[in-house]
């Protein structure tokens, strides 16, 4: 009997120990977690990590080693750990809750409580505790308000009023950047501040500038790409994960910013993102890997790491790159590219773009016309990965002229059209009987609204098709309510709006494909600073345009035509000219502000 004691208080020692403490067993999301759960009368505890995410590996070596921890998980909990990247139904649903997220579930589905960012031991165990006392949500589980669309497509002049204001006071005009203590470069904010300077706004092209200056020192300077953002109030403080979202964004809006104010410096840090995902981050299929973690490993953190030398880093190993091919990753990446070729000429970059669009067209296309995310899609499809591929697409067709892209664009469209939802917006993923609780509806991100209004705009602009732009009016009568719903700066609104309203600069090219003066006039015509900018090449073997609202004369020689506001030019035979022309065609364009 004394033998079994010390046996029992030996085991149970040893079950409290460190060693035994990394060996909590995490379970995968299914769909039949929530049974189990009602089955076995136990919470659901979801980690929602990043693999590249430098507070997830540290809530890991300390939280979830804790003794106290993994003994009350293992009483009442069933612990679920999930990368967001692979998982796109639950990284929408609680992309503003991480990462890392923890998210509380009752056996049913419920949620009982959304915590965000790193949980210490002490605060972890409290909470387990307080929920197996009383299982009741907590604050942070707040109603969500039902959004019945607007009826106007458009904003009204007091929303844009009150958005505008949220906007400009969400600048930090001393350290620049759109927010508070996290410096980064907001990808629709920099694309709403380019857009009014490009119309003479002198704040707007400060606060561009100001912006896109501070933001250089998250390059790095020895593999380039971009970390994720700086902390502490400061451009100098960064957090070293490089993921796919920030280098595509910096990437176009870089390259963009180089065409409108001709500053080395952006084109130079675009071409320090685009060797980085050439050296780093493509794969040898030519599709894009996900992100580069921040950290080696828990004992030697980014900040010990990335201010080595490159000979240094390398003696040391690698910190670990996700190399899972997603569609949405690989559509932003070619967006990316598509802008950095378009100003510097860089056939390989092109190149390596269209490789990458291959790769998804072969390995990643539903046969519904839509886009699986990874190999496995769990919880697919997702509105996500289509509508970064069918923008992708867009892009090659501006960057190269080839229908085809066009083509695939308008079948990525139609696909995304399957998303609608009759009583307004358009859903983040599709609906699947399986699932329960919080997960029967499937969730409406506003991100996605803003993408799809936007897609669907241009989408009809080179189409002429009004079913797309009732799509994108769709969309938009959603954003017009929900947004009235919110105080935090929604500027991604504000460009649907104005983009829906106003007309794209329009440059035609009409001339062979293979004569080198259309040539050298397209490869003008792409590198102008015109962020909305919809550019179309006629060569008239070919037929016509897919939205031939303009008829072009044949003059016998190449020429470019720039139109705005159903205003259309002399023709340009140079560079010269056509700068001029598009310049004076931007003069024309309406302000939003003076618009219905």
């Amino acid at each position: 009997m004394k033998l079994a004691r010390i046996a029992a208080f030996v085991i149970a020692a040893l079950a409290a120990s460190p060693a035994a403490a990394g060996e909590l067993k995490w379970n995968d999301w299914s769909d039949g977690l929530f049974a189990r759960a009602t089955a076995e009368k136990r919470f659901v505890i979801l980690d929602l990590e990043a693999v590249w995410c430098h507070w997830c590996h540290v809530m890991e070596k300390t939280t979830y080693a804790d003794p106290e921890v993994q003994s009350l998980l293992a009483e009442k909990y069933i612990p679920v750990r999930v990368d967001q990247d692979a998982n796109p139904d639950l990284s929408s649903r609680y992309g503003d809750w991480g990462w890392p997220a923890t998210i509380v579930f009752g056996p049913d589905g419920t949620e009982i409580a959304k915590i965000r960012g790193y949980i210490e031991p002490p605060r972890m165990q409290a909470l387990l505790k307080a929920i197996i006392d009383d299982p009741t949500p907590g604050p942070s589980v707040g109603e969500a308000f039902d959004v019945k669309p607007a009826a106007s497509a458009f904003l009204t002049k007091a929303q844009r009023e009150q958005l505008s204001r949220n906007y400009n006071e969400s600048y930090e005009e001393k350290l620049g950047g759109w927010g508070g203590l996290q410096k980064y470069i907001d990808a629709d904010s920099m694309d709403l501040a380019i857009s009014r300077a490009e119309t003479g706004d002198a704040i707007a092209a400060r606060r561009a500038r100001q912006t896109l200056d501070a933001a250089l020192a998250l390059i790095d300077p020895v593999w380039g790409g971009v970390f994720q953002y700086s902390e502490g109030g400061s451009w100098q403080k960064p957090h070293f994960e490089k993921i796919m979202s920030f280098q595509a964004q910096y990437l176009r809006q870089y390259s963009q910013a180089y065409a409108l104010w001709k500053d080395e410096r952006y084109l130079a840090a675009a071409r320090k993102i685009e060797r980085y995902l050439a050296e780093f981050m493509q794969g040898p299929d030519g599709a894009f890997y996900v992100s580069q973690d921040a950290d080696l490993n828990h004992d030697i953190d980014g900040h010990k790491y990335y201010v080595l030398a490159d000979a240094e880093r390398r003696k040391l190993g690698m910190p670990r790159i996700d190399r899972n091919l997603y569609a949405r990753e690989n559509g932003w990446a070619i967006s990316g590219l598509a802008a950095y070729y378009n100003v510097s000429n860089d056939a390989k970059a092109l190149a390596s773009a269209e490789r990458a669009a291959k790769w998804v067209l072969a390995n990643r296309l539903r046969t519904d016309g839509g886009f699986n995310h990874g190999e496995k899609d769990r919880g697919g499809p997702f509105i996500g990965d289509t509508l970064a591929m069918g923008q992708a697409f867009l892009d090659l067709y501006a960057a190269t002229g080839n229908r085809e892209w066009l083509s695939a664009a308008a079948k990525a469209g139609d696909f995304v059209a399957t998303f609608r939802d009759e009583a307004g917006g358009f859903f983040t993923s599709k609906k699947s009987e399986a699932r329960t609780g919080v997960f029967a509806k499937p969730a409406k991100l506003l991100d996605d609204q803003v993408q799809v209004s936007r897609f669907m705009n241009m989408l009809n602009r080179y189409f002429g098709n009004e079913a797309y732009r009732e799509h994108a009016s769709h969309a938009m009568r959603y954003l017009a309510s929900a947004s009235a719903e919110m105080a935090r700066p929604l500027p991604g609104v504000l460009l649907a709006d104005e983009e829906l309203a106003i007309e794209p600069t329009h440059v035609t090219i009409v001339g062979h494909k293979d004569d080198k003066r259309a040539l050298a006039l397209h490869a003008l015509a792409r590198a102008l600073p015109a962020r909305y900018k919809r550019l179309e090449w006629l060569d008239l073997r070919e037929g016509k345009l897919p939205n031939p609202d303009v008829e072009y004369p044949d003059l016998g020689e190449p020429a470019a035509f720039a139109c705005s506001n159903r205003i259309c030019s002399f023709p340009s035979f140079n560079a010269e000219e056509l700068a001029a022309t598009v310049k004076q065609m931007a003069k024309l364009k309406p302000q939003r502000s003076a618009l219905n």
